[in-house]
């Protein structure tokens, strides 16, 4: 994963799912901390995908090597 992130594709999936998990457990949400959970959210998806574009490529090179 990028290196902005030690953790690998699980790790940040179970991170989003926390922040989901904080949203809905919220019976008056405060704005402020709202706003910075969206913001770890985003730098979150943006290493998912990131990291998916990586192993999508990392397939295509198994691919090639076994279609020799």
């Amino acid at each position: 994963m990028s290196k902005k992130n030690n953790g690998n594709l699980n790790e940040t999936l179970k991170k989003l799912a926390q922040i989901v998990n904080w949203f809905e457990s919220q019976s008056e949400l405060d704005v402020e901390k709202g706003l910075e959970q969206v913001k770890v959210g985003a730098e979150l998806i943006k290493q998912s995908r990131e990291r998916l574009k990586e192993i999508e490529n990392e397939f295509k090179e198994i691919k090639k090597d076994i279609q020799k």
